[in-house]
């Protein structure tokens, strides 16, 4: 074996690693919440623990990874929809698969606050999908068919308020969020729409 063919091996197995690593966690935190230990996260991945902070230094770090690939998933979404001939409806299948994907991970508002938001990839992919939204609630707002006063980073937020709202219910009634959901469509539609007595919020932190 050459040298090259060694040091290929070994980014072969590292990128293999890493990978077995993020489905292993995704998987145990979305069931089981940030509570579950570095060690059952390696028995899953069926890695050694010690390889996991080969790849990534702390828990948070860990968390950081998963949450990317989740605002990742997000910001797809959105901008695959912009292309739809009807804004209101693509801005429903946004909302309706954003809050679907966060119902069904339950250590995504668990991370709410904590330093692995701080992340700089965090807090920029968080920009994106916020600009993503944006284009996609303004084709609506063209349309006439939500009301003229709503912004991306509104969206944004209410994603993560009506998982919230419908949080301590999942576990016994798992679509009880779509009722949630439909209540805040039905604010959003233009007809007889009031003056809401907020400005609308900068770019969230999520801190």
């Amino acid at each position: 074996m050459t040298e090259t063919t060694a040091v290929t091996g070994q980014r072969a197995d590292m990128v293999r690693n890493r990978r077995l690593l993020l489905e292993a966690a995704t998987a145990a935190f979305a069931e089981h919440g940030v509570e579950v230990s570095i060690g059952e996260i390696a028995q899953r991945a069926g890695l050694a623990k010690g390889t996991v902070f080969r790849h990534f230094a702390s828990k948070e770090e860990l968390l950081a990874a998963i949450t990317l690939q989740l605002l990742d998933q997000l910001v797809r979404a959105a901008k695959r929809l912009l292309t739809a001939d009807d804004a209101e409806a693509a801005l429903r299948e946004f909302m309706t698969d954003g809050v679907e994907l966060l119902a069904a991970d339950r250590a995504f508002c668990e991370v709410i606050g904590r330093p692995s938001l701080q992340h700089s990839g965090v807090r920029d992919t968080i920009g994106v999908l916020c600009e993503a939204a944006e284009a996609l609630t303004a084709r609506a707002r063209e349309q006439g068919t939500i009301r003229g006063d709503v912004t991306g980073t509104d969206i944004v937020l209410l994603l993560g308020g009506i998982h919230q709202t419908a949080a301590p219910l999942l576990a016994t009634q798992p679509q009880v969020w779509r009722r949630y959901l439909a209540l805040a469509l039905d604010g959003l539609r233009a007809a007889d729409a009031g003056t809401l007595p907020h400005p609308p919020p900068g770019r969230p932190h999520l801190t």
